[in-house]
């Protein structure tokens, strides 16, 4: 049996311009009818997925709100919940068994760059008289021949899965899919010396019940397709697909004759990065994921819309990616 670890992202979970609750069921009941040929080939199923739109609401909702903001990296974690349970909901038995979502956790480096110079926009769009008000840093988005901005965060790079141990016996345990690594899980960095007390030796003391764990979130937002490949590596995954808006990886998109690429090697999306496909917003971080996967396992990787997605398993479809 292969075990495919299937990132849910773009029209996969919602449609532009939606949001409600029920919006998202829809939703989500279509994907899971899309993904019925992974099961029926046998395929033994892991789920990632984003949050973005999730994520977004809840930060508008904390604008709105008197109290005291609650910060990024518990978003991460609640939105991490609300979609892995609608999706525990939507899908129900239809891939051997009830979904089992697992909020995960990933580290990373406290001296990423980018928590220096923020790339991720998220949340709200606002104008220009709204952005100069408000007290976090926040990009121009360009658009239709308008400007608007949008709140800026940092998006370092996953380093780890914290949760691996617990993920890997899930899987191991074969009662149904696991859904993990919602918005690329939450971001979380080791806790320095000052955080923890120290005994009179000088050494470390034993924590007591109730402190503060080994590690502590940060105000950022991690890309999940770069979280999928580290959750494929700890669950021996050998093919990984994103699912997205549009139905395979073109050149020269956005162009008036975009070129779909059905199948490449790292090294060939890796020269085409180079000069300039795939800009930052939009493909460059599932390209990037999936060459550094099938480089490091030899397997290969699969982008594709969730309606091509049968086709694209033949190589007919999609951008199949394959070792060279």
């Amino acid at each position: 049996m292969s075990r495919f670890v299937v990132a849910l992202g773009g029209n996969a979970l919602l449609r532009s311009g939606e949001g409600t609750v029920a919006e998202q069921r829809a939703r989500i009941r279509e994907t899971r009818d899309a993904l019925a040929p992974l099961h029926e080939r046998g395929h033994d199923l892991v789920f990632t997925h984003g949050n973005g739109p999730q994520v977004g609401n809840r930060l508008l909702a904390e604008e709105q709100s008197t109290g005291e903001a609650e910060p990024l990296d518990v978003l991460v974690a609640e939105t991490q919940a609300q979609v892995g349970y609608l999706l525990q909901t939507g899908f129900g038995d239809a891939f051997g068994g009830p979904p089992a979502p697992l909020v995960t956790r990933v580290r990373v480096d406290p001296n990423d760059p980018d928590f220096d110079d923020p790339s991720k926009p998220v949340g709200p769009y606002y104008t220009a008289d709204e952005a100069a008000e408000k007290e976090f840093r926040t990009t121009a988005v360009h658009g239709d021949g308008d400007t608007r901005y949008r709140r800026i965060v940092p998006s370092p790079d996953p380093i780890e899965v914290l949760e691996a141990d617990h993920l890997a016996a899930l899987v191991a345990n074969d009662a149904g899919p696991v859904i993990c690594g919602g918005g690329g899980g939450v971001p979380v960095v080791p806790r320095g010396a000052t955080d923890e007390e120290t005994n009179a030796s000088g050494g470390t003391a034993e924590r007591k019940h109730g402190e503060p764990g080994e590690y502590k979130g940060v105000p950022a937002v991690v890309d999940k397709d770069h979280t999928t490949r580290l959750v494929a590596d700890v669950v021996d995954a050998d093919t990984v697909v994103m699912l997205t808006d549009v139905e395979a990886v073109y050149q020269d998109y956005g162009s008036d004759d975009p070129t779909p690429i059905r199948e490449a090697t790292p090294d060939e999306l890796r020269a085409l990065r180079e000069v300039g496909e795939f800009p930052a917003g939009s493909m460059r971080p599932k390209v990037s994921a999936c060459a550094r996967f099938v480089d490091e396992t030899g397997g290969r990787a699969i982008v594709t819309d969730p309606a091509s997605l049968g086709d694209a398993l033949d190589g007919e479809a999609g951008t199949t990616v394959r070792p060279a």
